[in-house]
Order: C-alpha cells, then structure tokens, then sequence
C-alpha cells in the first residue's frame, strides 16, 4: 500500500481493474497520508474523507460487478478549490470569498465523479487565481517539491504539489495564463491547457472567462489523456505507437526566448536535440504579430477581471494580498471600447499564427523562462514579486492568447518544462505528440 501513492493514476486504474488494488483501501491510503504529511494542510484547503471513501465504495462495487466507468474508476483525485463542491465551502484562495458553500457540484466535477473519479478534496490555490507564482499568504503557499524555500507556480499550487508529494494520483486545475502548466513545469509534471470553450465553466470561480480553461495535472501524458477524457465523459485517444519520426515542429523565436534563464535555456536545447534524435524536424518560427496580444495583455486580462471581480473587491479590500488586489484594481483604467479594440487585435494575430504554423504538427516553446522564485524574497520585495509574476507569466500566456490547446512536459531538467502548442480543439492529436515526445525526453 505504500508503494500506491507513488503510482501513477493509469497503472492505480489497471490495478483496480485486475482486482489487486481495493478502491476503499486506495482511497485510504491518500487521506492518512494527507493527514500526517508536513505539507498536508499547506497543499488542501479541505480534505473530504467522507465523500472519498463513499465514492471509492462504490467504485469497489463497480469493479467487482465488472461494470467500471472509465479506467481511472476508483483512482483519487484533488480539485482546486474554485470548483464549486455541493456543502463543501469553495472560497479559490480569498477571503473576498470566505464562507461560500455552494449547494451542487460544478458539471466538470459531476462528470468526473460519474466516470469514477475519487475526490479527496481541494487544494489552495493563488488568491482568485490571478498569479503565477503560487504564493498566498492570505491562505497558504504549497512549496516547489525542488526546493522547499520557492513557491510552487500558480495559479493551480496545490493542485501540482497534490501530485508532485504523492497526495493525489492527478489534480484538477484551471489556466487563464499559465495555471495549470506553470505549476507542472516547476514540479515536474505533465499539464495540459485545453482549449477555451472546450470543458464547462459552470460552477466554476471565474477570472476572466475569455480565457479560463479547465484541465489536468498529473505524472504522465497518458495520465492526463485519461484524466481528461474523464472531465469530458467520453474515451480517451488511443496513444499506442506514437512516433516523432517524419513529424515537423516549430521552434517559436518571437518572446518566449528572450531573457531566458541559464536552466530553462539549458532545458529547452537539450529537450530539442532529444527530440530530433527520435526524428523530428524542427524549424525556427518567428511570428512578429504574436506580440500585439502580448502587449495588450494588461487590457485583456485585467479588464475582464475587474469587471468580474471589482464591486466584490471595493467592499472589502482590506482582506486582499496587496500584490493580488493591485493587479485587478488595473483593470479600471480600461473602457469596454479598450476591450474590444485589443480583442480584436488578438483575433487578427491568431489568423496570422495559424496561417505562419499550419504547416507543422505543433509549435515548441520552454514553459517558464525562470525557476521558482524564492517565496521570502516575493514577500519582501514588491517590485521584485510584480516583474517576476509577469516573467513567470509570459511565455504561458502565447498559449492563451492564439488560442491553442498545449501540453507542457518536464525536460529532466529540475523545474524547466516543454511546451508543446496545437490549434483548438485538438487535444487527442496533441496527446499522441506529447506521448511520443515524452519517449524522446526520458
């Protein structure tokens, strides 16, 4: 049993399937080690054991009838906690917030409890998930699992650290700009942003929901293909032989290489050399356009946030980390014609990106330029926290504003991350191309 929660959620799945691992006894063996973890409670907001163990009973009962649901059936999961939990408080890591119990389960929650997935409960996350960084001293900030000291990458930190310390098979998590990859590249996981639109986001805490997306984080490629087609209801794309030979990749040139770190450059030559060995074709891609979207970021994300979050904010902004409520409060400087001029800027460029990469099988990029900052040297320096949030932010965010689906994938290297970026709407293809790559990098 000790040797489960180290498993990944696939091979938990397979041996439930073969009767070797008991749901309840699975499920068990999770809550007691959240409970006595040293990191347990900087990781979930809530645990809730006995929904777990009421849902793994019936997953034990399912596969001993032989009528599983999925193959993650009876696998335990975490939730971050902006998705809404019936008679669970979901407060998304602020006090803006506290004392919010919502009476039903989000639709992506319910379809994943209804394909077999444990919830063992939620996991902290940046305040309202406006950061990358992972760092709340309103509620708690999960360390990086490479170095206690740093911060974990947000907005989704407890959701990676739930994976990364073996408090969770797989994690559920959100990304407006980097949430759910940001936190898997610095622990070392595979995170996958899908498409916006794609998965529901009823009953969800929203950001800004012109660019809020669900999607996995978990320790392998076929973990979150499964995870993800879990969140969906459906089946998940078959990955056996995937293979990078004869494919084409675009290495991205245009910002996400600037101002690179000596690790995450380190990271990004080796993980490419590594996949030309296994036989892929890479060329270098400059989109000169990309950086519109970019600069008009501070419109688009802020705008959209302070008109979601701003009249909550004003009644109570005393209860806000100062960092957190300063970016909103930018947000109030846009008009509604500032929105739509940058929108439609941003679709202009995404008809430029497409047209420049429709020739290849997928765009590459390092996941973060950085590694995790210190978390005293963030709380002490708030210049410092401001420059790193938006370098921690940047090369993610390409993702969100050409509106792709992308998979990031650790390289080897400690906390530095591949992306992988696909149009919309093909997460199965993306999935294959990110199977074979994780061949080529380990």
């Amino acid at each position: 049993m000790s040797d489960w929660t180290e498993m990944s959620a696939v091979e938990l799945g397979q041996g439930i399937g073969k009767g070797e691992i008991d749901p309840v006894a699975l499920a068990q063996a999770f809550l007691d080690k959240i409970a006595v973890h040293p990191l347990g409670s900087r990781i979930y907001s809530r645990v809730t054991p006995e929904r777990a163990l009421a849902e793994a009973e019936a997953a034990r009962g399912r596969a001993a009838a032989g009528q599983r649901r999925s193959p993650l059936d009876g696998v335990p999961v975490s939730w971050k906690d902006l998705f809404d939990t019936a008679g669970v408080a979901t407060e998304a890591g602020s006090k803006l917030l506290e004392g919010r119990v919502p009476d039903a389960d989000a639709p992506v929650l319910q379809t994943a409890t209804a394909m077999g997935l444990v919830c063992l409960g939620k996991t902290h996350m940046s305040e309202l998930a406006f950061s990358g960084l992972g760092l709340n001293p309103v509620t708690a900030t999960p360390p990086s699992v490479n170095d206690p000291e740093a911060v974990a990458g947000g907005s989704s930190s407890g959701a990676a650290t739930s994976v990364a310390f073996g408090l969770a098979a797989a994690a559920i998590g959100s990304d407006t700009g980097g949430s759910v990859r940001i936190p898997s590249c610095w622990n070392d996981l595979v995170g996958l942003k899908t498409t916006s639109g794609r998965i529901s986001l009823d009953g969800v805490v929203p950001l800004a929901k012109g660019f809020d997306t669900v999607g996995p984080l978990c320790r392998t490629v076929e973990d979150a293909a499964q995870t993800f087609a879990a969140l969906e209801g459906r089946e998940a794309p078959d990955l056996r032989g995937a293979s990078l030979v004869g494919k084409r990749f675009a290495r991205l040139t245009t910002i996400v290489l600037d101002d690179l770190r000596p690790e995450p450059a380190r990271a990004h030559a080796e993980a490419l050399d590594k996949l030309a060995a296994a036989g892929a074709e890479i060329v270098d891609l400059d989109v000169p356009e990309i950086g519109i979207p970019m600069a008009d970021a501070g419109v688009l994300y802020t705008a959209e946030a302070w008109a979601e979050w701003g009249e909550t904010i004003e009644a109570n902004p005393d209860v806000m980390f100062p960092p957190i409520r300063e970016r909103f409060e930018a947000g109030r400087q846009f008009t509604g014609a500032d929105y739509l001029r940058a929108w439609e800027r941003m679709m202009a460029a995404r008809d430029v990106y497409y047209a420049a990469s429709a020739g290849f099988d997928a765009v590459l990029c390092p996941t973060a330029p950085n590694l995790p900052p210190k978390i005293d040297k963030l709380m002490e320096q708030g210049e410092y926290y401001v420059t790193e949030n938006l370098l921690t932010l940047r090369n993610t965010r390409v993702g969100n504003v050409m509106g792709t689906c992308t998979l990031t994938l650790p390289t080897g290297v400690p906390s530095c991350g591949l992306s992988i970026m696909c149009p919309p709407m093909q997460e199965d293809r993306l999935l294959r191309l990110g199977a074979a790559a994780e061949q080529a990098l380990a």
